[in-house]
């Protein structure tokens, strides 16, 4: 019962991700939001992709954000041949299934982050998902940030809400909106971290207890093969959140480079925290495979004990059906039943003996 109240009050604080694709708007089939951003301030009617930017770089001021969602090559041409980006990232942003990085292409930075998720499951099985992962592409220059997304995670509206409330960390450009999400995308880590947890505490319990069943090594490796596919996300993501912490990385500059360091940070605990999960899943499956050694060494005892049980009526039988004419008591009339008697006692002495030792 505490376990799934534990399990309620992390669902209840995790951040909903909307599952469904955004709605289309009428700026082209694949992208998402178009907006212009001045001193931090949301400007309105920032029309095309090509008329914003133009407004952008006529005033001098603010930059846009465009948002997409799995575009095609052909779509993101224009979209690339706009903002003059280089094609390698174009390649790497339609492509996807990268690594996560930070690659500098004169004065774009083209960062790559693992979105991941966690898939809500009524019970741990050998076949149940427990993570899912996607990936979120960030191009940002001077006056321009463009996200690309792949998968069903790392919406990034709420996120866009909440730079939005805080005028004075939007207007700090591009820099900021590239920490923001990086930021969003580390506490997804530390989300699915907790989530997993739980379900490891739920293995943990059940492979301790009499009910446990040898099913149980399919759920620990099932859990281990969702684990390693979280680490693949996360671990990556290190080396590139230190460069754009410590390193001078166009368009981020002094004032921001410390909050990548804290994330970076962040990132480092969630690392931990799988390291910490991998070491103890192998240690329950050692102690499940172990509890399996010890049930099979019962087994083997009990029908060791009951076939030595077996064995003493059958020798008996199989001396007297020997049909030798001279037998003791062959000829006697309580003979069978003394035979029978004897067996009986036999057999239950044997089986006192074994009981008392624990075999039985």
């Amino acid at each position: 019962m505490i376990r799934n109240l534990r399990r309620a009050v992390s669902r209840a604080r995790r951040t909903t991700v909307d599952l469904s694709h955004p709605a289309r708007s009428p700026l082209g089939s694949t992208v998402v939001n178009c907006v212009i951003y001045e001193d931090g301030v949301r400007q309105p009617d920032a029309g095309p992709v090509d008329d914003a930017l133009r407004r952008v770089r006529k005033s001098g001021r603010g930059f846009v954000w465009i948002g997409l969602h799995e575009p095609s090559e052909t779509e993101f041409a224009g979209v690339a041949e706009l903002f003059g980006l280089h094609p390698l990232a174009v390649e790497d942003a339609v492509v996807a299934h990268q690594r996560p990085k930070v690659e500098r292409y004169d004065d774009t930075l083209f960062a790559v982050f693992k979105t991941c998720g966690y898939v809500e499951h009524e019970e741990l099985t050998a076949t149940s998902e427990v993570v899912d992962t996607g990936e979120l592409m960030v191009f940002t220059g001077p006056d321009f940030v463009i996200t690309v997304r792949h998968g069903r995670h790392g919406s990034l509206g709420p996120l866009r809400e909440a730079l939005e409330a805080s005028p004075e960390q939007l207007a700090k450009g591009p820099a900021a909106v590239l920490h923001a999400i990086a930021d969003q995308v580390v506490d997804d880590y530390l989300a699915v971290a907790d989530a997993v947890q739980n379900d490891i505490d739920a293995v943990e319990s059940t492979v301790f207890t009499e009910q446990a069943g040898r099913g149980d090594a399919g759920r620990i490796y099932q859990l281990k093969r969702e684990l390693l596919e979280l680490k693949r996300a996360v671990a990556p993501l290190d080396r590139p959140l230190r460069a754009l912490g410590t390193q001078s990385l166009p368009p981020v500059g002094p004032d921001i480079q410390p909050y990548f360091r804290d994330i970076a940070d962040h990132l480092a605990r969630v690392t931990e925290q799988i390291t910490s999960f991998d070491g103890l899943l192998d240690s329950i499956l050692q102690a499940h495979l172990a509890q399996v050694t010890v049930a099979q060494n019962e087994d083997m005892r009990k029908i060791t004990a009951w076939a030595a049980i077996v064995a003493v009526p059958t020798m008996v039988c199989g001396v007297y059906g020997m049909n030798f004419d001279h037998m003791p008591e062959l000829r006697w009339t309580y003979g069978y039943p003394l035979v029978l008697g004897v067996m009986v006692v036999a057999c239950f002495v044997i089986h006192r003996s074994f009981r008392r030792n624990g075999w039985l």
